[in-house]
């Protein structure tokens, strides 16, 4: 929460919605907006930001009329966007810009007063559009005297001179109407007449209106109700006249008799900032100052003047704007637990909301807080021109979506450019024929709605589409299976994610993945046991740590980069631990979530570290410390571990053992019916008969948390040691089944060695004395001959191993027609060659009886695998090995060599090791 400097809104949305379509108007270098978007509805604008000219101060209201934006606030000039033609320009206080450009028009208005800072708070549009009135502290408009507000002849812009009120203190906020003139601030008297903070005058000559509505506080909103009999009124006042409504208040748009009373509504240290209407209701704009501040926003319904929702996120709400039944919004949002998203963070500046509840849509372009009070944006306006929409966005900003520009920025209807983020991606296998592959979903700004295209093997078509939704604040994960895969051999994936419009994202990295030839007994009895979210650790790059849960999708977030591929791990095979610094790395989820009444946390843990640590556990919060955390196993300085729950109280069960002696121990906590129970090593090591915990929403924390008020704190609430295989069951393990986990932990289990070719060429009856050691490409025909020759150095088996299968991985290269129609086998070769030295005249015999085969491989450049006679490899094993490919048709293949930076490792054999 953070107190912002009293502003009103200024363009109104019903002028905006208003606009007759005019013109294209004139383009200082910058185009017009290409006619084609597809974003996610109900969503209406891009999150791409326009090229906008720009102002040296800060942009207070704003209002559109006949395709020009009219733009009030602190400043002196505008200049243009960055890499835009044209030259600074004087702007006193006032700019008038194309809609559809952003460059200025013709039209230039100076606000000045004789003494102190001029500004313009408030810009509204006449209902006909022939008027716009502008509100703040100023005494002069191009010279013509005026007093704090002014009405502009919007065809010539020019003062109307017969419009002459008398403010004596600054105008905040205006409405109108077909012939008055609303207006809120912080004067006391108009015309010398007693209107404290709220006033009304004639729309043709300013004179006084009867109309009072006193408050004891400064005005900030005004606005009328579309049928025209009431007024909305927001602010910091605690009274209006003389009854008890804070912040809020409905006056009759005649009197100023007050209508409807809000005491008690708005919490005491907070204000309203903006009112926006559509046909069914009202939106305030809030923002407090101190604890227990009421920060967002709230909509009321205009038939009985009731509350319709209230979105409690904190973050200082500066303008709302309802269009097209969405609410968008000006912020700081920095923490919106309260409602189910995102926890006390990162700001974000502007959101968008149905206007039926409190659910963020997936928009979220974003500014940073700026100059003066670094608030950020604080005003909105929906301008119009060559049949596209434009939200216009001013504020105190400097940067937008992480480029410069200030103060003033703009989203149109059409035009969606911006592609959404890379993937990033992983894959498991843990049986034979299943392969999971998994990736963080990609974020869009203005796209919750994305499509993942799945690439097997390099392929250019997808074997696989998956829709799936995510949020700035939520990218869960999602995950496809592949069954269509064979055992013993290796493929690869890559995933892309595609918005609405077509927009494509580049390719993930290359996810990997072995299918083993025999049941992974650990991770695949975790899943059975029904672990709902299970990390391994097994990334090779940051920030996704993926979940091997079947179907839970519950990923973590690396944080500060925790050390990857630590090896050993706990159990036995190729998987791989994590490392944690002790200072500030952990792995957070990636989704909000709540515990129920029975659960259990499992995970592995090695460290010497003698200032304790949270292993695991559940937060409030995701890159912040916790402020509510229980359910979770901690280390004392001394090395004793302690799973603790709070329900009023720290309740805790520790043991008498201390665990840091830098070996792996396997860690199972569990709560249920039965109270908790803490294992170490597949023994229980203590019970206490407590059933409850706190309850609430967050996140689990591998790796450090906050742990102030716990027993035995130790000196470091971060971890440092290593962790592996981390899992959460919505159920009560029993004991039998940790200690089978435990036990399985150092069962036998395959290991994978995948061996590329140490030298490959090919042999070529067209040139029959030309050597291809050195080439890019192998190549395989029967007629003329073509053929391909591959050596391996293959590893001895490691001991009590033997191997259980092995596949040669090739890749088609990126050539025309690389595929063949033909059979292609894979037979041993005979005689001696060399990479460097064999042509078609001395090529080496080949053998027989083949090995494998390809029934004809596809065009397109992909990896293609083919499994090898296992008997004939192993008895080869501990050696150099040959192979070739050849056919005997006339359709030629062309792969890549290992000398080819396309290749993904191929020609490769990958080697599966198991127990006899």
């Amino acid at each position: 929460m953070r107190r912002s400097s009293r502003s009103s809104r200024s363009g109104r949305l019903a002028a905006a919605l208003a606009l007759a379509v005019a013109g294209t108007g004139a383009g200082l270098g910058l185009g017009l907006v290409p006619q084609a978007a597809a974003i996610t509805p109900p969503v209406a604008f891009t999150a791409d930001a326009l090229a906008t000219w720009q102002p040296n101060g800060v942009v207070w209201a704003l209002a559109e009329a006949g395709g020009k934006v009219f733009a009030g606030g602190t400043f002196s000039t505008v200049r243009p966007p960055a890499g835009g033609a044209g030259s600074e320009q004087p702007a006193v206080n006032f700019a008038a810009l194309d809609a559809a450009t952003g460059a200025p028009t013709s039209c230039t208005l100076s606000f000045t007063v004789g003494s102190g800072t001029a500004t313009v708070r408030a810009l509204t549009l006449s209902p006909d559009k022939q008027t716009l009135y502008a509100g703040g502290y100023f005494g002069a408009v191009n010279g013509t005297p005026v007093s704090s507000l002014a009405a502009i002849d919007v065809a010539t812009c020019t003062v109307k001179t017969g419009f002459r009120p008398a403010f004596a203190a600054t105008v905040r906020a205006l409405a109108v109407t077909g012939d008055t003139v609303y207006a809120g601030g912080d004067f006391l008297t108009v015309a010398g007449r007693q209107r404290e903070r709220f006033a009304a005058v004639d729309a043709t000559d300013g004179s006084l209106r009867p109309f009072t509505a006193n408050a004891d506080e400064p005005g900030r909103a005004v606005e009328v109700t579309p049928d025209g009999t009431a007024v909305l009124l927001g602010g910091d006042f605690f009274t209006v006249n003389g009854t008890n409504t804070h912040a809020l208040a409905v006056v009759n748009a005649t009197t100023g008799a007050l209508t409807k009373a809000y005491p008690g509504f708005i919490e005491t240290n907070s204000v309203v900032k903006d009112i926006a209407t559509d046909a069914t209701g009202f939106y305030t704009a809030n923002e407090g100052t101190g604890g227990g501040v009421f920060d967002g926003r709230i909509a009321l319904d205009l038939a009985g003047l009731g509350q319709r929702w209230r979105d409690t996120c904190l973050g200082a709400t500066q303008a709302v704007l309802p269009y097209q039944s969405v609410l968008y919004s000006a912020s700081h949002a920095h923490d919106c637990s309260s409602v189910g998203e995102f926890p006390d963070g990162q700001r974000h500046h502007l959101l968008a909301q149905p206007t039926t509840g409190t659910g963020k849509l997936g928009w979220s372009p974003d500014t940073s807080d700026g100059i003066g009070e670094g608030i950020g944006p604080r005003v909105m306006t929906v301008g119009s021109k060559g049949g596209v929409q434009y939200l216009w966005v001013g504020g105190e900003f400097t940067t937008v979506n992480g480029a410069a520009q200030q103060s003033l920025t703009r989203f149109a209807s059409t035009g969606d450019t911006g592609a959404p983020s890379v993937p990033v991606a992983s894959a498991v296998s843990f049986k034979p024929g299943e392969a999971q592959v998994r990736w963080r979903t990609a974020l869009d700004l203005d796209d919750s709605a994305l499509t993942y295209r799945i690439h097997r093997n390099g392929a250019a078509a997808p074997i696989a589409t998956v829709t799936a939704d995510s949020l700035f604040f939520r990218r869960p994960q999602a995950s496809w299976t592949d069954t269509t895969v064979t055992p013993g051999q290796t493929y690869t994936y890559r995933v892309s994610a595609t918005d609405a419009a077509g927009n494509t994202s580049a390719l993930s990295g290359t996810a990997s993945v072995t299918v083993p030839t025999s049941v992974d007994g650990y991770p695949n009895q975790v899943r059975a046991d029904g672990a709902q979210q299970y990390w391994r650790y097994d990334e090779s790059a940051l920030p996704f740590a993926a979940d091997s849960s079947d179907g839970g999708n519950q990923s973590g977030v690396h944080l500060n980069a925790p050390a990857l591929r630590q090896s050993p791990g706990a159990v036995s095979g190729a998987s791989t631990a994590i490392g944690f610094n002790g200072t500030d790395t952990q792995v957070y989820g990636d989704k909000r979530q709540t515990v129920g009444s029975t659960y259990t946390i499992e995970t592995w843990f090695r460290t010497n570290t003698t200032r304790g640590g949270k292993l695991f556990g559940f937060g409030n919060n995701q890159a912040r410390g916790s402020s509510q955390y229980d359910k979770h196993l901690y280390m004392t300085n001394d090395g004793r571990l302690v799973f603790g729950v709070y329900t009023g109280a720290t309740r805790t069960v520790t043991t008498s053992t201390a665990y840091n002696d830098d070996q792996w121990h396997h860690a199972v906590a569990t709560q249920g019916p039965g109270g908790m129970t803490l294992y170490v090593d597949g023994v229980q090591k203590g019970t206490l008969g407590v059933t409850t915990h706190e309850n609430f929403s967050g996140y689990w924390h591998a790796g450090g948390d906050s742990l102030g008020g716990w027993p035995d704190r130790p000196t470091s609430e971060y971890w440092a040691g290593r962790l592996d295989e981390t899992a959460v069951y919505p159920s009560v393990l029993s004991a039998a089944q940790v200690q089978n986990h435990y036990a399985l932990a150092t069962a036998p289990a395959d290991s994978v060695v995948r061996v590329t070719a140490s030298e490959d060429t090919y042999a070529n009856a067209g040139a029959p004395d030309g050597n291809y050691g050195t080439s890019s490409s192998l190549a395989v025909r029967g007629t003329s001959f073509y053929a391909s020759y591959l050596r391996f150095n293959l590893p001895a088996a490691p001991a009590g191993t033997v191997l259980k299968s092995a596949v040669l991985s090739v890749k088609t290269s990126t050539m025309s027609g690389a595929g063949t129609a033909d059979t292609v086998s894979v037979v041993p070769v005979t005689g001696s060659w060399t990479e460097a030295g064999t042509t078609y005249n001395n090529r080496p015999a080949l053998g027989g009886p083949a090995l494998g085969g390809f029934a004809g491989i596809p065009d397109g450049s992909a990896v293609h695998t083919t499994g090898l006679d296992t008997q004939t490899v192993a008895a080869a094993l501990g050696s150099g090995y040959a192979l070739a490919l050849s056919s005997a048709g006339t359709d030629a293949l062309w792969l890549w060599s290992s000398e080819a930076q396309a290749n993904e490792g191929t020609p490769q054999l990958t080697l599966t090791f198991g127990a006899p």
